[in-house]
């Protein structure tokens, strides 16, 4: 499943849905998934949501920073932040 992003640049959307792809099994294999929100191109800040079994887990902050977040930052240029709503 591939969420688009509605008015994004179209590269950085790609590479950013290519990645969020790739995180996306592993949500999946524990009752998640993740939907992108809003990327903000100037600040480099993803909006993202967390749903199903990842929305109401009490790991979740740590799966976001020290998973989502580091590896959108890693592999896509200029997102500097992932915050969950």
């Amino acid at each position: 499943m591939t969420t688009a992003v509605p008015g994004q640049n179209r590269d950085v959307r790609d590479e950013l849905l290519r990645t969020i792809d790739v995180i996306r099994p592993a949500l999946q294999a524990d009752g998640g998934d993740i939907v992108v929100k809003e990327v903000d191109e100037e600040t480099g800040v993803v909006t993202v949501e967390l749903v199903g079994a990842c929305g109401t887990c009490p790991a979740s902050t740590v799966t976001m920073k020290a998973g989502i977040e580091r590896i959108l930052r890693d592999r896509v240029e200029g997102v500097t932040e992932v915050i969950a709503v």
